[in-house]
């Protein structure tokens, strides 16, 4: 026995539970299939819990450093690690039970729980029932990697993103593999919750993809707060160590081993979708088992969409209903929407945060354009000169004969929100002239941006 739907949707992360929305609202009669819990990795796993315990950390920051804000604090500031974690998983859950709320009250939509497997292009079966449809969206999302190439990896007990979440005890020396944003970010919480961090990157840098400048900047803000920093790891190897793990590396500079009480694998996401049965459907994926897909997000078997993470095409939450909002953009409202005119922009939390969008220094070089390019320190910033959080510096490099900004990136306090100024000019196709004259509120941050524009000058 199969029951058929007008459409069905695998996933219920970011991208599944509005085009639910968007196609039961059309009419259509949808199958949504969830194995776990609503929400994907951002409620549950990623944004929503990482970036609540980012605050408690850097309360604790603050309260450490409040002598030089002339407050005075008695006694030590302790770190009650259960009680953080009650406060991140109270977010989430908040958060996934909204939308429980929101899907039991959305007509003509049927919440299957359970793991979908393809039986042919336009059949799954779900704990062994047949559900049929011809729209098929896969929203299935990613999970962390383990490096199988790090010797030892299987024979110790480590954390992933997902499992560092449920510790009820503080690390005393946590290190961390992968110096990128994960990585990075969870380091500076946990050394500002109390722990010895030691993060380990095989690159020659931390967040390869970012410009040398950025990555030197976090690399010395965060050894400022008593992280170690090892890169250029090679042959990263774990052995058991008593109740811990010995981490093994071959760097060009320090010791050679590092005795560890836990260890976080921060390396990259691999997509969920090696259980999905896609060879039965015909689906196509690359050799990283991406889905592969189209700029419209369709893949090569006629009627079957790919959605989020498992497509490669973004893996932010934003890029995720960015997706959403295309697929149903062209079947919906007739419009012809594509991936290629998303204009890519990120954020990296850790404090202070780092906003980016559009190229780097080295892929504007790369594109053959006469460039402008700006750049000023945070120390000219008056909001962040009255709050004692100078670090970082913002930049941008603009195409010289057409006055677009090609790419730019804020590292420093409110980064990640002044960059939207130029995310917005970005995608509204605007000069950067148009940025000069404008009149922003002072004291921001984002009242730097007409200077930093007015400043671009041939590279």
């Amino acid at each position: 026995m199969s029951r058929a739907f007008d459409a069905i949707i695998i996933g219920a992360g970011q991208a599944g539970p509005p085009l639910a929305g968007r196609l039961t609202a059309a009419g259509m009669t949808v199958a949504l299939v969830e194995r776990h819990f609503l929400g994907g990795t951002c409620v549950n796993t990623g944004c929503m819990p990482t970036k609540t315990l980012v605050a408690s950390a850097r309360v604790a920051h603050q309260a450490r450093c409040a002598a030089d804000y002339g407050v005075v604090l008695d006694g030590e500031v302790a770190i009650d690690l259960p009680r953080v974690m009650a406060r991140a998983h109270k977010v989430t859950e908040t958060s996934r039970g909204n939308l429980e709320s929101w899907l039991a009250g959305m007509d003509r939509l049927t919440l299957l729980r359970g793991h979908a497997r393809f039986e042919g292009p336009g059949t799954l079966s779900v704990n062994g029932d047949a559900i049929t449809a011809p729209r098929i969206f896969l929203n299935v999302g990613g999970r962390a990697r383990v490096p199988e190439d790090m010797p030892g990896v299987g024979n110790v007990d480590y954390l992933t993103n997902t499992s560092i979440l449920q510790l009820t005890r503080l690390p005393e020396h946590l290190a961390i593999i992968g110096g990128s944003y994960i990585g990075l970010e969870y380091a500076q919480m946990f050394r500002r919750f109390g722990s010895d961090i030691t993060i380990v990157e095989r690159q020659p840098h931390l967040i390869s993809r970012e410009d040398e400048d950025i990555s030197e900047a976090l690399r010395n803000l965060l050894e400022a707060e008593g992280i170690n920093i090892r890169t250029n790891a090679e042959c990263i190897a774990f052995a058991r160590d008593g109740n811990g793990v010995r981490v093994s590396v071959d760097c060009s500079a320090g010791d050679r081993e590092i005795a560890a009480s836990h260890v976080l694998l921060a390396v990259g996401r691999r997509p969920n979708t090696d259980d999905l049965g896609l060879e039965r459907a015909g689906v196509r994926t690359d050799g990283h088992g991406y889905i592969v897909v189209d700029d419209t997000l369709a893949t090569n078997v006629p009627g079957i969409w790919a959605m989020g993470d498992c497509n490669g095409r973004g893996a932010f939450t934003h890029t995720a209903y960015n997706d959403f909002e295309i697929i149903a953009a062209n079947l919906l409202d007739g419009a012809q929407r594509r991936v290629s005119a998303r204009v890519p922009c990120y954020g990296l939390f850790t404090d202070p945060p780092l906003g980016r969008v559009g190229m780097s220094d080295t892929q504007a070089l790369a594109s053959g354009k006469r460039l402008s390019v700006s750049k000023r320190p945070m120390t000219r910033v008056g909001r962040a000169v009255e709050r004692g959080e100078t670090q970082g510096f913002m930049k941008v490099v603009a195409d010289a004969d057409t006055h677009r900004i090609l790419g730019a990136a804020i590292l420093g306090v409110g980064g990640d929100e002044a960059i939207h100024g130029l995310i917005d000019l970005i995608n509204a196709d605007q000069p950067f002239d148009t940025l000069k004259w404008a009149v922003p509120i002072h004291p921001t941050v984002s009242e730097l941006l007409p200077t930093l524009v007015g400043d671009l000058k041939p590279r």
